[in-house]
């Protein structure tokens, strides 16, 4: 007889035999494995200047042409995937983290509740992308600049998010048992609250990766972004539009590389939901 299976093993096995979590990890693994290795694939210096190859179209020199200062769109855009996926990457992380204890504080305690998340509906009432250019503008152009601004903007999602989990989660049995024991607050919500938190977060935090991406890209190719001289989607994206009738591969192929990332983080979202989500778990 075969063993059971443990409640790790079982996650497993279901991770991958859900087709959209596979295919959106094995995109997203191939996107970070080109930013980690660019150095090694590209093949010309994505800052080097070289009007005489100005607007060069595809090939077997410039796989992907050049742009308007003669610089290798393709050696762009995987330098490129760095800043992007660094920012999409970081604001996830931020967010998650300010998130959780925005949502544990305004969910588990009443008495704060309304005053956090008046807060956070304050925020959520400007426009997403109109918001993050104004906090630009208040701190100029640069990378970790582009992370705070999208943190600030996506962090009141998440934190409701957990603050609705919490609220499901705060009147259960087991939760007034730990507090008839004698537990702190404190440790009820690390312990007993944070655990049942994991799984909403994760399919947040995916389709928070993906909205970075794509709002660093936006940024950028408004101007108020990441510096043009440092490689970026976005960047890269914003050179092109200036010569896009003689030179249409110079914003084509970075804005491929940003659809197909949002694609895999977006598929990553909804096989994770779909997994980690009891009402819509197939075994």
């Amino acid at each position: 007889m075969t063993e059971p299976l443990t409640e790790r093993q079982r996650w497993v096995r279901r991770l991958g035999r859900n087709g959209a979590v596979v295919t959106g990890a094995a995109i997203l693994v191939v996107l970070v494995a080109a930013a980690l290795f660019a150095d090694v694939v590209s093949t010309h210096n994505p800052t080097r200047l070289a009007p005489a190859n100005r607007l060069r179209p595809p090939s077997a020199q410039h796989y992907l042409g050049t742009d308007e200062f003669g610089r290798d769109v393709y050696s762009l855009v995987l330098h490129g995937s760095r800043i992007s996926l660094l920012v999409g990457l970081t604001t996830m992380l931020l967010t998650s983290a300010g998130g959780i204890v925005i949502g544990l504080t305004a969910g588990y305690s009443r008495r704060l509740d309304v005053p956090v998340m008046r807060c956070m509906d304050g925020l959520m009432a400007f426009p997403a992308i109109l918001l993050a250019i104004a906090l630009m503008a208040a701190r100029g152009p640069g990378v970790w600049n582009v992370i705070l601004a999208l943190s600030v903007v996506y962090m009141p999602r998440t934190a409701m998010l957990i603050r609705s989990t919490v609220l499901s989660l705060r009147e259960l049995d087991y939760i007034q048992a730990a507090r008839a024991l004698g537990r702190r607050d404190g440790a009820i919500a690390l312990r007993h609250i944070l655990p049942n938190c994991v799984g909403p977060l994760l399919v947040q935090g995916s389709f928070v990766f993906a909205y970075a991406i794509l709002a660093e890209a936006i940024l950028g190719f408004l101007g108020v972004g990441v510096p043009p001289y440092v490689p970026s989607w976005g960047n890269v994206i914003a050179s092109g539009k200036n010569v896009i009738r003689e030179a249409f591969w110079v914003s084509l192929f970075p804005g491929l590389a940003l659809t197909i990332a949002g694609l895999s983080l977006n598929l990553l979202g909804d096989g994770l939901r779909d997994v980690l989500d009891p009402r819509l778990r197939v075994r």
